[in-house]
């Protein structure tokens, strides 16, 4: 069994899914997001990321690691995401784990077939492939998934 955490980096919600590979098929263990208030300092905020993403890694035990590329839209929200990235690589690191990065578009071309698939068709795709009854909400958790999956789809690739 190979078990593999996705995640959808964000400041504000970041998203995370676990899936495991049983005899050669996906199943989906757990899905959620992680909150940061905007009330808080962004260094509280980060200790929030920090700890519940160490915590993530102890209670699953993940032996491989992915995330959605940074998506450069708004100098802004990219940086806070960079920064927010850059806490779960320390995580990722004191655990001897290497992150495995995936473009957005290749996500979407992985599970849909068509590089610029709308949110709805990805998720959709998601629930399709875990044989969901319905697709995990919120977004963030779903997108997570996405990338666990395409983690899965694609071995060896995406490596940082």
């Amino acid at each position: 069994m190979t078990r593999i955490l996705g995640f959808d980096p964000g400041l504000a919600t970041l998203g995370y899914g676990v899936i495991d590979i049983e005899a050669k098929r996906p199943v989906m263990r757990d899905f959620g997001v992680i909150h940061t208030p905007a009330s808080q300092s962004l260094g509280e905020r980060l200790c929030t990321i920090y700890q519940d993403v160490h915590t993530l890694l102890e209670q699953w035990q993940p032996q491989q690691v992915a995330a959605e590329q940074l998506f450069f839209y708004r100098m802004a929200n990219t940086i806070t995401v960079a920064q927010a990235r850059g806490v779960l690589l320390l995580a990722l690191a004191q655990r001897g784990l290497a992150l495995r990065e995936f473009a957005p578009p290749v996500v979407k071309q992985t599970l849909t077939g068509y590089g610029k698939a709308d949110k709805q068709a990805v998720q959709t795709a998601v629930a399709q492939e875990l044989a969901l009854n319905r697709i995990p909400q919120p977004d963030d958790a779903a997108d997570a998934l996405a990338v666990a999956l395409t983690a899965w789809l694609h071995p060896g690739a995406g490596q940082s």
